[in-house]
């Protein structure tokens, strides 16, 4: 399966943004995307950087504008197209909602982030209830698609849930960066963090990883701090975590990539973790913490 994903810059000018994607749906699926990923929030700004009310003007409702524009791309060119939205569910209620596009520009499903974060720059928590949807995959016509969003990236139960409900391919659209004041052993180390646990989910699920983070300088309208410089370096790795492709620390890209969804059955041959999981004994993986 050919898979497409937009690395963007993003800005205040939401047409702008938009329409960087569209372009980006485009060009995938010329060069024969079947499913196409954009980034985490694609249509503004990361608003999450500081905490103030009037952003919460940047959400719609689901359905509302911003799907029907996206359902007539993935309509239109043809595609499965995954996106990530700012969703108004009710007065005072808002999520953080990945929403996937059949090819005939209808909702196959869609995906509310579960994990939130709240950290300097990233004060998520103010902005989005956790999801209630839990860790079910979408089905689509090139699919299962195990659809999770950025701060779920970090977590092993996410990914391996979306497996045992047999997802085919985790999808994991993206926001995240440095900030100013790091210095760059310490990005170093929280890039191959990043990195290093979504490979970790592809090896020990036996299913390809397709990542897809912003890119660009995004300052922080307060002036509290330097803004976030956001990292790029979208990937996408197969089941047994190798790199399949990996895009540029600083430039915004729309690419295409071979996945072969066969590999995962082969994979899981010689490495059956599934058949081997001890679910008598992980009864404390439900708890906080164990005294």
């Amino acid at each position: 399966m050919k898979v497409g994903f937009v690395q963007q810059a993003c800005s205040t000018d939401k047409t702008l943004n938009i329409q960087k994607s569209l372009d980006g749906i485009a060009k995938c699926a010329a060069e024969g995307a079947a499913l196409v990923v954009l980034q985490e929030l694609h249509c503004g700004i990361y608003f999450c950087q500081a905490e103030e009310t009037a952003m919460f003007d940047l959400a719609e409702p689901i359905p509302g504008p911003d799907t029907v524009v996206f359902g007539n791309a993935a309509k239109k060119h043809g595609v499965v197209l995954v996106t990530s939205l700012f969703e108004k569910r009710a007065p005072g209620l808002y999520h953080n909602t990945a929403v996937v596009f059949e090819k005939d520009g209808t909702i196959a499903g869609k995906y509310r982030k579960m994990h939130i974060p709240d950290d300097p720059a990233y004060y998520e928590k103010f902005y989005f209830t956790p999801g209630d949807l839990g860790f079910e995959p979408i089905v689509t016509s090139v699919g299962k698609l195990g659809v999770l969003v950025c701060w779920d990236q970090w977590y092993p139960e996410a990914a391996r849930l979306m497996a045992l409900a047999g997802a085919e391919i985790l999808i994991y659209p993206t926001a995240i960066g440095w900030e100013s004041t790091d210095s760059q052993e310490e990005k170093k180390r929280q890039h191959d963090a990043w990195q290093i646990s979504q490979r970790g989910h592809a090896v020990a699920n036996g299913l390809p990883v397709v990542t897809v983070n912003r890119v660009g300088h995004e300052p922080d309208w307060t002036g509290v701090t330097g803004g976030i410089e956001f990292w790029g370096q979208s990937f996408i790795a197969g089941p047994q975590g190798e790199i399949l492709y990996l895009a540029s620390t600083n430039q915004e890209e729309t690419t295409v990539v071979e996945v072969n969804k066969a590999r995962t059955e082969a994979v899981r041959r010689i490495w059956p973790f599934f058949r081997d999981r001890r679910i008598d004994y992980y009864q404390g993986i439900t708890r906080r913490y164990i005294d």
